[in-house]
Order: structure tokens, then sequence, then C-alpha cells
């Protein structure tokens, strides 16, 4: 049987409705310069380097979760929101093509339930807000437990700075009062849900009744071939595992490697400060990973190298910034080839590109289907060989994952905190959530010149003029 909310929950969540409502009222009201301004403004007040740095900290100290040094510089993630979001128009006419009759005008979804996972309690409602400020909706988060109070305090952040606009501040809300019946009620009586976190909480949002945008499992797969550039590779490996202690379902999990290359790659990973874990320190670091039946265990979840090692039982040296170790076969029984999420990746040898993709395959069919994959290659047939195969909605040429899928400023990816993973995921959208899924377009279409080709034309060798009498 559902749990059911209590009074108190029942009050906070039918008071945030009445609040947003009114609050869209005013709100759906403003034209684009007063929209991009508050933008602009929500954007300034909480992605400064001061402010972003102060709750990333306390949202690593009051999780357990992530690198509170490296946390910081997610804020970079808001820049790239803001940039998207004010190139593009959200409020009237926003698009128009002449020759198809056709103009497209911008609607606000309504009242958006932001589901925000406990790695991310300052990043998510940052581009969230961004972006529903943007299209002109409402937003009431539900926060993690775990890190809640990180989370309220960065909403709160943003509020104030949209009364110093003179606009409702209940355009943005925190429930505080939170547990899974609490966000699942919210998720069913909002207009529209945006779900980040782990896949028990993505069913949930698509199950609620509510049109919604989740997230699929990752498992992120770098295959390296013979044309690598090995210390890019090295380099960019280091920094997508350790980014946030490889808390991002886009974080390096697996390296496929060409055999001709396999042992120099591994010492150049070991160069950028790699450990490379040898058999028994290996069984060791399963036991406390994954459980006998490979579900993930949580405290080892987004930690630090020598803290990962310390819990298994051995020690490594406080310059390593990683671990990895050699996969020793691919399939639900190999559970090094499964999701890590933390500082450790499995890397496994392939000779010819055939093995390659077929290796590639086994390891979505394992698990992470739909979410992402990269390759380091300057080989164009390997890459677009990659591109016709990979059942995933995202592949990164020659960039560090974890910073890359979500957008950065050295690609065209759209910028967000959210990433889509088509059927193969489970989900509705096999790309990154951005401004265009916060709104609703109204079609309009006027009279053209008829656009009928010849049947001789349409059907090509088929026409068959005797069954047209």
């Amino acid at each position: 049987m559902a749990k059911e909310l209590t009074s108190i929950q029942r009050q906070e969540l039918d008071s945030a409705f009445e609040k947003a409502r009114k609050a869209l009222a005013i709100f759906e009201t403003y034209d684009q310069a007063r929209v991009d301004r508050l933008c602009q403004a929500v954007a300034a007040a909480i992605s400064n380097k001061k402010v972003f740095t102060e709750l990333a900290i306390m949202g690593v100290e009051e999780s357990g979760l992530g690198d509170a040094n490296g946390r910081p510089g997610k804020r970079f993630k808001v820049h790239g929101i803001l940039r998207d979001a004010l190139r593009q128009k959200s409020v009237g006419l926003i698009e128009e093509d002449t020759v198809k009759g056709i103009s497209k005008y911008a609607k606000p979804v309504g009242i958006i339930a932001s589901v925000v996972p406990t790695t991310n309690p300052v990043l998510t409602p940052a581009g969230t807000a961004v972006y529903a400020i943007k299209a002109r909706d409402a937003v009431i988060f539900s926060p993690h437990p775990r890190s809640k109070n990180t989370a309220f305090k960065a909403v709160e952040i943003m509020r104030e700075a949209l009364e110093r606009e003179g606009a409702p501040a209940d355009i943005i809300q925190c429930v505080q009062n939170v547990n899974m019946t609490m966000t699942q009620t919210l998720m069913a009586e909002a207009d529209l849900v945006i779900a980040t976190g782990g896949q028990g909480l993505v069913r949930a949002a698509y199950s609620s009744g509510t049109p919604a945008y989740g997230v699929g499992a990752g498992n992120s797969t770098m295959i390296i071939d013979e044309t690598a550039d090995l210390k890019e590779a090295a380099r960019n490996t280091m920094m997508s595992k350790t980014s946030d202690f490889g808390s991002g379902c886009s974080a390096d999990g697996n390296l496929i490697i060409e055999a001709t290359i396999y042992d120099d790659l591994l010492k150049e990973l070991q160069a950028v400060g790699g450990y490379m874990a040898n058999d028994e320190e290996k069984a060791m670091l399963k036991k406390v990973i994954w459980d006998e039946e490979g579900h993930r265990l949580p405290d080892t979840v987004a930690v630090a190298p020598q803290k990962l090692a310390k819990i298994a039982g051995f020690e490594i040296p406080e310059d390593r910034k990683f671990i990895f170790v050699e996969g020793d076969g691919i399939g639900r029984e190999h559970f090094y080839s499964l999701e890590k999420l933390t500082t450790l990746f499995a890397t496994y040898k392939y000779s010819g590109f055939e093995n390659a993709l077929k290796m590639m395959h086994a390891i979505y069919n394992t698990m992470g289907k739909g979410h992402s994959c990269g390759i380091y290659s300057f080989n164009d047939e390997h890459i677009h060989r990659l591109a016709l195969e990979a059942p995933v909605s995202r592949i990164m040429v020659r960039q560090p994952q974890s910073k890359a899928n979500a957008g950065s400023f050295t690609n065209g990816m759209p910028m967000t905190s959210s990433l889509g993973c088509g059927t193969w995921g489970g989900n509705i959208i096999s790309e990154n959530v951005n401004l265009k899924h916060y709104m609703n377009v109204t079609w309009v279409s006027r009279p053209i010149a008829e656009d009928r080709p010849p049947l001789e034309e349409l059907f090509g060798e088929f026409y068959d003029p005797e069954l047209e009498k």
C-alpha cells in the first residue's frame, strides 16, 4: 500500500503549488528582455566563485559524497547553461518558416517538479532554474534527504535574486519535509517532471502519471585505438574519472584499448596518477563495491582512491588520483564491467576494431545502454563505425567524458545537468535536456502554394499508372 503524506507534508505541498500558480500568473506576462535579465540575475547570484564554492563544499560535507576541491568547478556549467539560454527566444514568436508557412510560439509548461540528486545539490537547481525562468515556468525542487540543506540554501539564494529584481520569488521553491512519498506526490501533481537520480527514482517519475524527462544508467566506455594520442587519452581519462570523485554517470568506467598500445597506455595512466591494482587488491575492491549479486554498495560511491583502498583493506600512495583494474570479462557475472560511480575503472584489450565494437556491445548489453561512450582516435572510419553501431545517445571524440557529455565550452553539446538516454535507457528523449524541453510550442500554419509532387516522382519505379485509373 502506498504511503500517504503527513499533514505537515500535505500542507507544505499545497502551499507550494498555490504560491507557484500565483507567481506564474505574474511571470507569464513578462517580455523577453525581462525574462533574460532574470536569468542573468539568478545565474550571477548562484554561480559566482565565492557563493558556489561555499555551497559546493557544504554539499560534500552534508552528503559525505564527492570532492570538495573539484566540485566548485561545476559553476562553469551554469555559465554555459546561461549562454545557451540567452542565445534562444522563449517568449512569443520564436521561429518562422515562410516557405512552409509555419510560425512557432513559445508557452510555459507550467509547474515543474525537479528532483535533485544527492551529488548535485547546487548545480541541478541552478541549471534547472535558469532554463525554467527562461521558459517562464515555475519550479518546485525536491532535494535528496542526504543533501537537502545545501539544496535549500541554493534555492534561497536564487529566490533572493528574483526578489531584488522585483519578480515573485515563488517562481522557484524547495520543499523541506522531503522523503520518497513527498517526491512522488510532487511529481504526480506537477505539470512536468525532470528527474535526475537513480533508476528507482527515474522509474517513479515515469510512473507518476505526469510527463517526465528522466535519465538512464551510465557505464561510460571509451575505445582507444592505435592512432590515439596516448598522453591525451590518459590525461583526459584522469580528468573524467577524478571529477567529483567519479560520482557522475558520465565518468569513464571502461577503457577498451588496442593491443599494440595497451601496455604503453597503462604506463601513461600511471604517469598521470593512476594506481594499477593487483589481483589480490582487485578481489578486495570487488567485495566493497558490490554485494554478491552485483548491486552497488553505497559506502564506496564517489570517494577518494585512498579511502576506497582503505575500505577495501589496503593502502595506496597519497599522490594517486584513481585506481584501475584489468577487466576479467564482460557480463552481469563480471562486476567490473558494471557502472562504478567512484574513482575506479576497468581496462580491456582488443585486437582488430571489429572486436572493439563487439566488446562495446557486450558492455552496453550488460549496463549503460543509451547513455554515452567515446573514442580516442584520429581514424575517421573508426569514429564513423562506432557512431553507426553504438547504442548510446552521445559519443565524445577525444574529450574527457564526464566534462564533455553535458556540454562544454569546447564542444557544441547543449549545456545541461540532465542527460536523456533514449528508449535504450527507458527515456523519452535521446539528447541533453535543454531549453526546448522546458517549453510548450504552438504551431501556427498559414496556407501555402500546393506542395504535391507527381505520383511518378513519389513512387519511382513502383508507380503503375494503370492502378490510378
